[in-house]
């Protein structure tokens, strides 16, 4: 049971998450900032809250000393790194190879990094 209901949060969490990410790339697309500015303002944004969040109300992680949570924080934004990467490669490859729409990418992106960051949180930073 413990297993559904930390999936259920995620789930959820991921959503707002996901919802924070594509708010702010809306924004900073639409003020006229590149799209490339736009994804790694939203990817920092999305994972601030996401680190808070997961390690709060999804993994419950109960290390209360500041190191404790100083080392959660570095491990999840070294390893988020990762989800930028292939954020920003997939933005570029659908938006100026595919000539796809920014925002239909951004979503497209967004599925592949939830997924990703589940695993990588799951199995390695709030283990």
């Amino acid at each position: 049971m413990k297993n559904y209901r930390e999936i259920f949060n995620y789930i959820i969490f991921g959503v707002l998450t996901t919802a924070v990410n594509l708010s702010v790339f809306y924004f900073f697309s639409e003020v006229g900032f590149d799209f490339k500015i736009s994804t790694t303002i939203a990817w920092f944004l999305s994972v601030l809250f996401s680190f808070i969040t997961n390690r709060r109300y999804v993994f419950k992680s109960n290390k209360s000393r500041s190191n404790s949570t100083f080392k959660e924080f570095n491990q999840f934004f070294v390893l988020r790194i990762l989800s930028y990467i292939i954020d920003l490669v997939s933005m570029i490859l659908l938006v100026n190879y595919l000539s796809m729409n920014i925002l239909i990418s951004k979503v497209i992106t967004n599925l592949i990094v939830i997924v990703l960051n589940y695993v990588i949180s799951k199995k390695v930073i709030f283990k």
